[in-house]
């Protein structure tokens, strides 16, 4: 199995994804905005068609479209503030109606399934650059804003209070969010990257540690999805991201009865 380039290829990522998710994920959770990835994946669609009518690497397109979204998330959230979920259908509405146009069009160069539903065989060394970089970027962010993230977290206000731009913070995470949601659709599959998002951080919750031990936990446990998602993928000859999906479900499921059994 790991003789073949494209199988090293969706390893390559699929470490970069298994940090980056449950990692942005842990935050996203904690705020009960874990929703926020469905409505990030319609838009990652729709910046998907756009980059194969353009003919651009889809990854591009889709962050560049997801980081609109993400900030028109943000920006609505001042204009809805006792009914934050209706954003997320604004969003999708949006998101989905360009998606659907752009492809029935009959314009877009390439396969849309393999966007849909993930693909291993579709890693390409170009992808995997993009990939890193947006990671190594993501990563960057992510560790400069931790505090401020993990204050706003717990208590938004109290996070004014102590003069931190919250709002400035909340716009650069919806981006982190957006370039997440983009890093994985190759492997993932846009209709199951929320899954890869929310999934670990739920079986790490189970585990009820401190913040910092969730946060790793979600990390490992995402690793551990997606890793057997993938070798299933192989060896079934389906796309991973039902299998990875799946293999999240089996194991909170698993950890959930361990943890009754336990007590």
């Amino acid at each position: 199995m790991l003789q073949y380039s494209f199988i090293q290829n969706a390893i390559i990522a699929t470490l970069l994804i298994s940090i980056i998710c449950p990692s942005v994920g842990t935050f996203l959770v904690l705020k009960r905005y874990s929703t926020m990835g469905d409505a990030l994946s319609h838009a990652s669609f729709a910046g998907v068609a756009l980059g194969l009518v353009l003919n651009f690497n889809p990854i591009l397109s889709a962050f560049m479209f997801t980081s609109i979204c993400a900030l028109l998330i943000e920006l609505l959230r001042n204009y809805y503030k006792r009914y934050e979920e209706i954003i997320l259908v604004i969003i999708m509405t949006l998101s989905v109606g360009v998606a659907i146009t752009l492809i029935s069009s009959g314009r877009a160069t390439g396969n849309v399934n393999s966007f849909l539903f993930g693909s291993i065989l579709t890693v390409s060394k170009v992808d995997l650059y993009t990939m890193f970089i947006l990671s190594i970027i993501s990563f960057i962010l992510l560790y400069y804003l931790y505090n401020k993230l993990l204050y706003i977290t717990f208590d938004e206000e109290g996070a004014k209070v102590l003069g931190i731009n919250v709002k400035l913070v909340n716009y650069i995470f919806s981006l982190l969010v957006g370039a997440t949601i983009s890093l994985s659709i190759r492997i993932m599959g846009i209709l199951v990257i929320s899954s890869i998002i929310a999934i670990p951080v739920a079986t790490a919750l189970q585990l009820k540690r401190g913040f910092k031990q969730t946060f790793f936990l979600s990390i490992i446990f995402g690793f551990i999805d997606i890793l057997l998602g993938l070798i299933l993928s192989f060896y079934i000859d389906c796309a991973p991201g039902g299998t990875i999906a799946i293999t999240s479900v089996v194991l909170l499921l698993l950890i959930i009865i361990f943890r009754k059994n336990k007590s």
